[in-house]
């Protein structure tokens, strides 16, 4: 029975790893610190022989006795209102978190996982992205402290491939949601669900022109376990190629929630991307991988769970 090891398994990502490699017959074992993660996200799988939590800063040496088979390095704030809160520590698990991880793989001969992010892209200039893309970041900007902790994750992650022989696998994961959400991480779907079902106004940054491409988290985690299992060592975008407004999806979810709620315009947040859409042809051709949900069918099951946190 092969071993999975995944850094941040309680948060949103993570704990439906922790499901989807549990029920493909791995052992699991979760480390998280629980500060953006949440226990509940893992709660069920209390009493299960095959899985086990350890409460850890992975910026810290990590010890895990026995074989390890993977490593997911899934540890890291994901969203705008995590990163600018937590700035230092956003930089302190892309940096040490992800040498540590990769430190345990190399000592594990594990193969490695990364989770990166369509934030290497920046404010892109190229359109949709592919993997080939170098991105238009500002280092210096609020931003800097997710998108550059995420771009030195990579060359680290690259580094120890081509010195260590590590075997590694980086995700470029694009926009994601579904259950498990958090209700205040700053996202707009969770965001716009809250709003909509308690009749507050949708509150919409900029003119709601900029684009983003949501993938359903099941698709996502389909995507991420056919990565780790292939034999690709560079980055792959996985996401969902279906593009839409921030205006859009907000009409769609007061549509599905049958809100009242109207409207309002906030200012744009600093270096927000314009543009979000992944080119996913080599995860078409390297992994046999395309998104099958429809949008609609993951917001009325996101909106459900939304719906029971409130209750």
């Amino acid at each position: 029975m092969k071993t999975a090891v995944i850094t941040g398994g309680a948060g949103f990502l993570g704990s439906h790893l922790c499901d989807k490699l549990l029920h493909e017959g791995l052992k699991v074992i979760c480390i998280d610190n629980l500060i953006t993660g949440n226990v509940e996200n893992i709660s069920h799988l209390a009493g299960n022989e095959n899985f086990s939590f350890v409460k850890h800063d992975v910026t810290n040496y990590i010890f895990i006795p026995g074989e390890v088979d993977f490593i997911l390095h899934f540890a890291s704030p994901a969203s705008p209102v995590d990163y600018l809160q937590l700035p230092i520590q956003t930089l302190k698990v892309g940096s040490l978190g992800t040498h540590k991880a990769l430190g345990l793989a190399k000592e594990k001969k594990a193969r490695f996982l990364l989770a990166s992010t369509s934030e290497v892209y920046g404010d892109p200039e190229i359109h949709p992205q592919p993997e080939d893309y170098w991105g238009n970041v500002n280092p210096i900007g609020p931003r800097g402290v997710y998108d550059e902790a995420k771009r030195f994750a990579e060359a680290l992650t690259m580094a120890y491939h081509r010195y260590h022989n590590v075997e590694t696998r980086i995700a470029r994961i694009f926009n994601t949601f579904g259950p498990k959400m958090r209700a205040n991480d700053g996202r707009a779907i969770p965001n716009f669900i809250m709003q909509a079902l308690n009749g507050e106004p949708i509150t919409v940054y900029g003119d709601g022109s900029q684009t983003r491409s949501f993938c359903y988290i099941t698709d996502q985690v389909d995507g991420l376990y056919k990565l780790l299992l292939s034999d690709e060592d560079e980055p792959v975008n996985i996401g969902n190629p279906e593009e839409m407004t921030v205006l859009e999806i907000a009409k769609e979810i007061i549509k599905l929630t049958k809100s009242s709620s109207k409207i309002i315009f906030n200012e744009l947040p600093v270096n927000d991307p314009k543009v979000r859409q992944p080119d996913i042809k080599k995860a078409s051709e390297k992994l046999g991988w395309k998104p099958i949900v429809k949008r609609e069918d993951g917001l009325r099951n996101t909106i459900d769970y939304f719906k029971k946190l409130i209750n």
